[in-house]
């Protein structure tokens, strides 16, 4: 009990996480609006300003007034980025909340002082500005990239809420989830969900594991067989004894690594936030060498403070606080229209440097749904179209995937079959039916083995998932080979992926044999079958640690915590939403061919932030210099400064818009 308790904590804490990010979103959108409209009158009433277009607004006071309306942008508007300057400061790494905390704190304490009797000018509107445009920023990214935040709540989602637990008498009572106990027997009615993981001790059905575990096709449940919470019952009913509970269950054993996977990728640092790291200490740097050396040559503190406070004003580029949003906002859209929803911008930038792409097989490089790849007659009576019509006949009343693999079969055959009396399920073995007065049966080749019934030695599974026989009247009169078949567009994927140098493998839940057809017929590099979620994480894990920049692509809850751990994860659209969560990027179209294209995308996308990070810190290569004064004749004014900054900002955001141009040219 405790355990699920701590378990049941730990998922709503989380859930108060996922709700965080649209919270930020609105918080900076807000902030923004008010310092925008506050910003006007701090413009207005800047004597620096009101030199430079040739006005003059001025009142008692009017200094004051210009202060407290600073001081409300400096403290609103600026939060976020001081908090951020916490947070950075503690985790001994500066990056952007750090560089514009700084600049804005620089600007705010000087003005201050300015305004209360120190010899300078202010820079109250420097500092309006400069919130503005950075507050402006986050709020374009984080419009357009919502950080995946809801993987451990969909994950939890998948459990069901109560269990229908059974008494000492035998009778059924409706608990829930979090009050099961090791040891409790619990009733499982077709079409449910397991409630937790524990072993069969009555009953017998056929268990759809596939989110869970990758195997394709329903798993047959019966006394003392495990059986994993979160899986669905599809037919029959179960009685389970439960075996674990709270942390010790799979499910929550996944929800664990995907949150470690998760905590380890967000240390990352973005492009953006590396350069602001760089910029901070050449700030500080900078602006400490200027004051030291004024006043080493004998200049007042007041002249080699304004240098100083100028000098770390503009090493804070106004244009970085647009440069990387822009690009990110524009990328993101053309390549949503393009099948792409980009949902980590970290991830994203290093898509340029994969040199290893790891498929999921079910749902991915798979339909995932059972088709008939072969039929065949083994009886001169009957014709291939026989075989087809007469196993459909008889399965036409089933609802297990094998039957509905077969009728879409036959629906795409447009065979009209007659209807199936008598029909009688054999537990394990097939079905038995009565078509136009003849006993038809589907079975498997298990059946044929018990009863001693032989077929051509030729006739063998070669890979492919499911076979199963017809028989009429006893006699074997055909077979179906099913598989789950291999996606059109898979073959193109792989050979675009190997063509650029990246090596293609397969890590899948099902059996070897469906792993190996399906390698073989891709001609993959290589494959691991039968593996677990952890074991799909530590083949990541041990690829990385050689060097490898793994994407992984699946879209099932098995492929969540391998999903987390690759530097790109990448899932299938028409996959579980616990995939789509947990991924750096979803594939809208559920097609493998659109990686090659986000590869494509990535290294677009990344050239173009290299260049706007360069127009945004060519400004400061050239102001900064001239902001200490050091040579003569060339001392930039606050004024050439604010012209230099809005040239600055424009040029970056006509640059990041020729990213449409050159992705559209691709």
């Amino acid at each position: 009990m405790e355990h699920q308790d701590h378990n049941s904590n730990k998922q709503e804490e989380h859930h108060d996480h996922g709700g965080h990010h649209g919270h930020m979103l609105q918080d900076f959108k807000r902030r923004f609006w008010v310092s925008m409209i506050l910003t006007v009158p701090v413009l207005l009433l800047s004597k620096m300003i009101q030199e430079w277009v040739g006005m003059e607004i001025s009142f008692s006071g009017d200094k004051y007034v210009l202060f407290g309306l600073a001081s409300t942008i400096y403290f609103y508007g600026g939060w976020p980025f001081l908090k951020g300057l916490k947070e950075e400061v503690h985790q001994r790494k500066p990056a952007m909340m750090t560089l514009i905390a700084l600049a804005i704190t620089v600007a705010y304490g000087y003005s201050t002082a300015v305004t209360f009797g120190l010899e300078g000018k202010g820079f109250f509107w420097e500092l309006a500005t400069l919130i503005d445009l950075m507050l402006l920023g986050h709020w374009i990214e984080m419009k357009s990239v919502m950080n995946a935040s809801g993987a451990l709540d969909e994950l939890a989602r998948l459990m069901p809420s109560t269990a229908h637990k059974l008494t000492e008498g035998g009778d059924t009572k409706e608990v829930k989830i979090a009050d099961l106990e090791a040891g409790d027997r619990v009733l499982i009615k077709p079409g449910e969900k397991i409630p937790a993981d524990g072993k069969v001790t009555e009953g017998s059905s056929h268990v759809n594991e596939s989110m869970l575990t990758g195997e394709s096709k329903p798993v047959k449940k019966q006394k003392d067989d495990e059986v994993v919470g979160g899986a669905i019952n599809e037919q029959g009913s179960l009685q389970i004894e439960v075996k674990k509970v709270g942390e010790e269950a799979y499910l929550s054993r996944v929800i664990g690594m995907v949150k470690a996977a998760q905590e380890t990728k967000s240390k990352t640092q973005n492009l953006a936030d590396k350069a602001a790291g760089w910029l901070f200490y050449i700030s500080l740097g900078a602006g400490l060498i200027t004051l030291v050396v004024w006043l080493v040559l004998g200049e007042e503190f007041d002249f080699a403070l304004e240098r100083m406070v100028t000098v770390m004003i503009i090493a804070c580029p106004h244009a970085l606080g647009l440069a990387m949003p822009l690009v990110t906002a524009i990328s993101t859209s053309l390549a949503a229209k393009n099948g792409l929803l980009i949902r980590n911008r970290t991830a994203f930038e290093r898509a340029r440097k994969v040199t290893m792409v790891i498929f999921d097989k079910t749902g991915t490089l798979t339909a995932g749904d059972f088709g008939v790849k072969t039929y065949k007659s083994l009886l001169e009576e009957f014709t291939d179209e026989d075989v087809l019509r007469l196993t459909a006949a008889v399965e036409q009343k089933s609802e297990h995937p094998i039957a509905t693999g077969i009728m879409k079969k036959a629906k795409e055959e447009e065979l009209d079959f007659s209807e199936a009396n008598d029909y009688e399920n054999i537990t394990g073995e097939g079905v038995k039916a009565s078509v136009d007065g003849r006993q038809v049966m589907v079975v498997s080749p298990g059946y044929l083995k018990k009863h001693k019934l032989e077929v051509s030695s030729e006739i063998k599974e070669e890979g492919v998932e499911t076979l199963v026989f017809l028989l009429v009247d006893d006699s074997v009169a055909g077979y179906l080979k099913l598989a789950d078949e291999v996606r059109d567009s898979s073959q193109t994927a792989v050979s675009a992926l190997q063509k650029a140098g990246i090596k293609v493998l397969m890590a899948t839940g099902d059996n070897k044999a469906a792993a190996k057809a399906v390698s073989a017929e891709l001609g993959l590099d290589g494959y691991h079958a039968e593996v677990l979620p952890e074991d799909k994480q530590t083949i990541i894990k041990e690829a990385q640690e050689k060097g490898e920049v793994v994407v992984m692509t699946g879209d099932g809850v098995n492929d969540a915590p391998a999903l987390a751990q690759a530097d790109i994860g990448v899932a299938i659209g028409s996959g579980t939403d616990v995939a789509a969560e947990t991924a750096d990027i979803v594939l809208v179209n559920s097609d493998p061919t659109d990686l090659s294209a986000m590869i494509a995308f990535g290294k677009a996308t990344y050239q173009k932030m290299i260049q706007n990070l360069f127009w945004a810190t060519a400004y400061n290569a050239i102001a900064l210099p001239l902001a200490t004064g050091f040579i003569p004749k060339l001392m930039v004014s606050p004024a050439l400064g604010a012209v230099l900054m809005s040239l600055s900002t424009i040029v970056v955001a006509v640059n990041a818009q020729l990213l449409k141009k050159k992705l559209k040219g691709d």
